[in-house]
C-alpha cells in the first residue's frame, strides 16, 4: 500500500476522533505520535492552547519498543501526578490500539492516570 494512502487513512481517523474529543484544564488530552523510531506524547489544555507535559521514548535506551513505551507511559503520569493531574482524555491519534499503543496507555493508568 502507498505510504501516502496509508497517511491519509490516518489523517482521517485523526480527525474523526479530534471532532469529538477536547481537553481542558481539568481533563487534558493524552496526545499521541508514533514514528518508526519514537513515540512521542503531551497532555495539552486544548482551551488555552499549552501543553503541560511531554515525554519521548527517545531518551529511554533500554528495552523493546513497547517496554518502552509503557516506562514512557509510566514516566508521564509520575510527572503529571507532579502537576496534579489525575484525569485525562485518550486520544490515540489515528494510530490503531495496539501494540506501542496500548503499552503506553497501560503504563499511564499503571502510573495513576484515569481515562
Amino acid at each position: 500500500m502507498n505510504t501516502n494512502v496509508k497517511k491519509e487513512q490516518r489523517n482521517r481517523r485523526r480527525a474523526r476522533i479530534r471532532a469529538k474529543i477536547s481537553g481542558t484544564t481539568d481533563r487534558p488530552r493524552l496526545s499521541v505520535f508514533k514514528s518508526n523510531k519514537y513515540i512521542e506524547v503531551q497532555l495539552i489544555d486544548d482551551e488555552k492552547g499549552i501543553t503541560l507535559v511531554s515525554a519521548t521514548t527517545s531518551s529511554i535506551k533500554k528495552g523493546t519498543p513497547v517496554e518502552k513505551a509503557k516506562t514512557m507511559g509510566e514516566q508521564l503520569a509520575k510527572d503529571a501526578k507532579i502537576k496534579k493531574i489525575d484525569k485525562v482524555v485518550f486520544d490515540r491519534g489515528g494510530f490503531i490500539f495496539a501494540g506501542q499503543i496500548k503499552a503506553l496507555a497501560d503504563g499511564a493508568r499503571k502510573g495513576g492516570l484515569v481515562f
